[in-house]
C-alpha cells in the first residue's frame, strides 16, 4: 500500500509542472479573455465594467460577426472534406507504391513552409495582372477565358480561393496521419480477408476504414478546430477583404482588438470562439464514439 501511495505521489510530482504550465498557458488566458469581454477597454488605458454589453452587441448588433461565423464554419467543413481525399491518397500510396516515404514527405512539405511564403506564392498564382496570374493564364491557354477572375478581389470567389489554398497546404499533413494509421494495421488481417474473397476496395471498406476510425477522428478534430482558428493565411492573402468578404471570426477579433482598439469587444469575440471550439470538439467526439461502437 505504501509503495502504491509513493508511486502515485511520484507520478503526481512529475505531472505537476506540465499541468501548471498547461493551466497557465491555456486555461488562465481563456478565463482572462472571458473577463475582458465584460469590459469596455482599449487595451491600454483604464477599463470600465459593462457586464454583457459586449456580448449583446456581438450577437445582435454586429453586421460583420454572423457572416464571419458562417464563413468560419464553411471553412471548417471544407477543410474536413480533404480528410477522405487524404485517406484515398494514403491507400493508393500504401497499395501501389513500393517505397512511398519520399512521396509522403514531399506532400508534407507545404505544412512546414512559412505561411508568409505560402500566402505570397498563391497571391502570385491568383494575380489577375499580365505579369502574374498563373491560374488565369492556364485557364486562357485551355480556352476557359470565362473562368478567369480577380480571385482575391472579387467578393464572390475570394473565400473559395482561400479554401483551396488551405486544401493544398494541409492535404499532405492529413495524408501522413492517415498513411501512418494504415501502416499500423496488421497485414495478417488483409491476408485473411483475401482468403475470404475480400480484397482491393472491398477490403478497404471493411478493414481499412473501420480500423482507421480513431486516426480519422484525430484528423477531423485537428482540421475542424484548426480551421475555426484560421487567421495567418487569410491575413497574409486578403486581410479579411475585400469589403469583409473573407473575414472570419479570428480576423474580425484581430480587427476589433488591435485596429479599432476595442480590446474588450475583441475579447468577447475570442470567448465566443473558445465556446464554439469546445462545442465542436464535443460534437465530433460524440459522433465518432457512436461510429466506433457501430464497427466494434
Amino acid at each position: 500500500m505504501n509503495v502504491l501511495r509513493v508511486s502515485k505521489l511520484t507520478i503526481a510530482l512529475f505531472v505537476l509542472p506540465c499541468l501548471l504550465l498547461y493551466v497557465g498557458l491555456v486555461f488562465v488566458p481563456i478565463i482572462v479573455s472571458f473577463y475582458n469581454g465584460l469590459l469596455d477597454w482599449n487595451g491600454i488605458g483604464e477599463s470600465t465594467f459593462i457586464g454583457l454589453d459586449n456580448f449583446n452587441r456581438l450577437l445582435f448588433h454586429d453586421p460583420v460577426f454572423w457572416p464571419a461565423v458562417g464563413r468560419t464554419l464553411n471553412f471548417a467543413l471544407f477543410s474536413m472534406a480533404e480528410i477522405p481525399v487524404a485517406l484515398l491518397v494514403a491507400i493508393l500510396l500504401n497499395r501501389y507504391v513500393k517505397k512511398p516515404n519520399f512521396l509522403v514527405s514531399s506532400y508534407f512539405m507545404p505544412v512546414i513552409l512559412s505561411v508568409v511564403i505560402i500566402g505570397q506564392l498563391w497571391k502570385t498564382i491568383y494575380n489577375p495582372s499580365a505579369m502574374g496570374g498563373m491560374l488565369n493564364q492556364i485557364l486562357e491557354a485551355v480556352g476557359l477565358d470565362s473562368w478567369t477572375h480577380s480571385w482575391l478581389t472579387d467578393p464572390s470567389v475570394a473565400m473559395i480561393a482561400l479554401y483551396f489554398v488551405a486544401l493544398w497546404q494541409y492535404l499532405g499533413y492529413h495524408t501522413l496521419i492517415q498513411f501512418t494509421g494504415i501502416q499500423n494495421i496488421p497485414s495478417d488481417i488483409y491476408e485473411a480477408a483475401r482468403i475470404d474473397g475480400a480484397e482491393g476496395w472491398k477490403a478497404d471498406w471493411h478493414i481499412t476504414f473501420p480500423m482507421n476510425i480513431p486516426i480519422f477522428k484525430i484528423s477531423i478534430v485537428l482540421a475542424f478546430i484548426g480551421s475555426l482558428q484560421a487567421f495567418d493565411m487569410i491575413m497574409v492573402m486578403t486581410a479579411g477583404g475585400p469589403a469583409h468578404a473573407t473575414d472570419v471570426i479570428s480576423t474580425h477579433m484581430y480587427n476589433m482588438s488591435f485596429l479599432s482598439m476595442k480590446y474588450g469587444y475583441g475579447s468577447s469575440i475570442g470567448a465566443f470562439l473558445v465556446v464554439l471550439c469546445l462545442v465542436a470538439t464535443v460534437f465530433i467526439n460524440y459522433l465518432f464514439n457512436r461510429l466506433e461502437r457501430k464497427y466494434s
